[in-house]
């Protein structure tokens, strides 16, 4: 009885023990990633007067985040986020028919905003055609969130800014 009660305390010690060193043993993009994904959840603004609402979800047994972005009165537009090594992916598919690929840096600082530029494009018809070039992402706090948005059409280089609230 004490053998099978002391072998259980120690493994009872040692799960909990694993616990914060599992946290510790992710990479940065991991935990960028984990930052990330705590927008799970809806969120609301009025970017160039229309409203729109972000919807947050984490899919694929927690490997990827899904934000669908639904203005009123138009196209819904997906844009998934993913862990690759040491960095994040963010593959944008588009109300204009092309799906830019966004890459970050490599991670070495979970708690920054997050930049993604354009490794590679699909769907694009002309080279002149609309097509996102990059994204930001800063959540200033757990309830405000802004994105910039760089895109490129015609030859001209623009960028969108975008702020939202979370509403649950």
């Amino acid at each position: 009885m004490k053998r099978t009660l002391l072998f259980g305390l120690v493994g009872m010690i040692t799960l909990i023990g694993a616990s914060p060193s599992q946290t510790a043993d992710k990479t940065k993009s991991e935990q960028a990633f984990d930052r990330l994904t705590s927008l799970k959840g809806e969120w609301n603004g009025e970017p160039d007067g229309v409203k729109t609402t972000l919807i947050y979800t984490v899919t694929a047994d927690g490997s990827v985040l899904m934000e669908q972005c639904r203005p009123e009165g138009g196209p819904e537009m997906i844009t998934m986020f993913t862990v690759d090594g040491d960095h994040l992916i963010a593959t944008h598919y588009c109300a204009a028919k092309n799906q830019p690929q966004m890459i970050t840096s490599a991670i070495t600082d979970a708690q920054k905003p997050l930049v993604f530029s354009i490794a590679r494009i699909t769907g694009l018809k002309s080279p002149g055609d609309f097509h996102n070039t990059g994204l930001t992402l800063t959540l200033e706090d757990t309830g405000h969130l802004t994105q910039i948005w760089t895109y490129e059409s015609k030859g001209k280089k623009g960028t969108n800014t975008f702020h939202f609230t979370r509403t649950r």
